[in-house]
């Protein structure tokens, strides 16, 4: 039964291609829609990638309380994921950049600006981010970067600015070191996650 509800999906997402394929051929120019195309037993053939297509077992909710969970935890990270995988860039950036500076003084300059400018254009943002939020965010950017938030201020700005932050976020029971763990806590925020990122959720 496995078997055929596969094949039921792939032949789904294939209608689904077809369909926006051919919705978009009619509102092109009168040559047709251009797609990829492959060579197959002396046949050129067109030759799409479908996305991944990825599947869990039904989420069974004991009770109301667990289902707004769920749901909560769908909206957060719909909200702090495009945070986190700004940052991520930020720092991609802000590294690649620091390479190519000569000295130590140019660089502490250039982090000083980053972080002056990353104030004004988060801090808004960041504001309007509930408690729940700011915690899963951290989470968030330890996915995206590899590393805690609390090792990525040390990097850039120092230890002493980091112990700063973490113990500033210790007042509100948040921790700058927390890790994300996708195999035993934070399963289910993992889920969400990659069912966000595929456009399934």
């Amino acid at each position: 039964m496995k078997r055929y509800y596969y094949i039921f999906l792939v032949l789904l997402c294939a209608f689904t291609t077809f369909s926006t394929a051919t919705a978009q051929q009619k509102t092109a120019t009168k040559g047709g829609y251009k797609v990829p195309v492959c060579v197959y037993q002396g046949d050129t053939i067109p030759c799409i990638t479908l996305r991944n297509i990825y599947i869990y077992p039904t989420l069974k909710f004991k009770n109301k309380r667990q289902q707004k969970y769920y749901w909560k935890l769908v909206r957060d990270v719909k909200k702090t994921l495009p945070l986190a995988k700004e940052i991520r860039n930020v720092v991609i950036e802000t590294y690649e950049y620091l390479e190519t500076l000569p000295d130590e003084k140019s660089r502490d300059k250039h982090i000083k600006a980053v972080e002056k400018g990353l104030k004004q254009q988060y801090t808004p943002r960041m504001k309007k981010l509930t408690f729940s939020q700011g915690k899963l965010l951290i989470k968030l950017v330890n996915r995206e970067c590899n590393q805690s938030s609390y090792q990525l201020v040390k990097a850039f700005m120092g230890p002493f600015k980091a112990g700063f932050y973490q113990t500033f976020a210790a007042l509100f029971g948040a921790s700058l070191k927390k890790e994300y763990d996708p195999e035993d806590d934070d399963k289910m925020v993992e889920r969400v996650v990659t069912l966000v990122e595929n456009g399934q959720l």
